[in-house]
């Protein structure tokens, strides 16, 4: 790896242009020990489409935006600390190449790369990075992922009731438990996720009934050695899903990035890796 490069003042000039690329909005980058291993644009496949996305890779975390093209920046800036990342390599089809999805407790996406070859050069590079940093940190391999959300565009009907036809007037919503593509009748349910967020969330019907039945069990399970009868478990609320737009929250800024833009003076192109 590079660990050479720790504290030098290449690596403290890359990471600073970063910092500078993400502006205001972006969280500060530089830590002792600390190394950008490397960069490139990778596709995302958002919930309504796939778009290009700047992606850095540290030493001890992925960070990820959207592209503003026009000015040379980025925004709607994403950290996901590398212990938490599982990758899992996706078959070839015909209509979708050199994909892998990265995998984390709090969420979980799919991307592509431009090549073959680009595609294991990016899993390799985050394989060893998450392998040193969990042998760093004593951690063990995360085994709780958050379910991809299924993009829009795979289902005109509801993936559960499967009779509720999707329309302008008739929204698309996603169950945060399973990832499925559901209608408001069938996911009228909340549930309180704790490793997606401190409030209740948009959940299916299935996966409401099955994490109730669930969490009943555990409180009886408590209620038995605590000698204390069980409370009754989590009732579905309603309410706005304000939710459901976490795709948009990243940004507007989306264009197609040329293939070869230098980003350093030094000549260094995307996809790259430093040694």
């Amino acid at each position: 790896m590079v660990d050479h490069l720790a504290n030098t003042e290449i690596n403290s000039q890359r990471i600073a242009e970063v910092e500078s690329c993400f502006g205001a909005s972006g969280q500060p980058l530089a830590l002792p020990g600390r190394v950008l291993l490397g960069e490139g644009v990778l596709t995302k496949e958002c919930r309504k489409k796939a778009k290009p996305r700047v992606f850095f890779l540290f030493s001890d975390i992925l960070v990820y935006g959207s592209i503003v093209l026009s000015k040379r920046k980025y925004c709607a800036q994403h950290i996901i600390p590398l212990e938490e990342v599982t990758l899992e390599p996706l078959p070839e089809t015909l209509q979708a190449k050199n994909r892998w999805m990265i995998r984390t407790a709090k969420k979980s996406f799919v991307v592509s790369a431009a090549s073959a070859t680009e595609r294991q050069e990016w899993i390799s590079h985050i394989e060893e990075c998450v392998r040193r940093q969990l042998l760093a940190t004593g951690q063990p391999r995360s085994t709780e992922h958050a379910a991809p959300w299924i993009p829009d565009k795979a289902t005109d009907i509801c993936m559960r009731c499967t009779q509720t036809r999707f329309s302008t007037l008739t929204r698309r919503h996603h169950c945060r438990k399973c990832g499925f593509v559901v209608c408001a009748e069938c996911s009228r349910a909340r549930f309180l996720l704790p490793r997606l967020s401190p409030k209740p969330l948009r959940v299916c019907s299935l996966c409401y009934r099955e994490l109730a039945a669930q969490k009943r069990r555990e409180e009886e399970e408590e209620g038995l050695r605590a000698g204390s009868p069980a409370r009754p478990g989590c009732g579905a609320s309603s309410g706005d899903d304000d939710d459901d737009s976490d795709e948009e929250k990243e940004g507007s800024g989306d264009g197609d990035w040329p293939s070869r833009v230098k980003f350093y003076e030094s000549g260094v192109s995307w996809s790259s890796f430093h040694s």
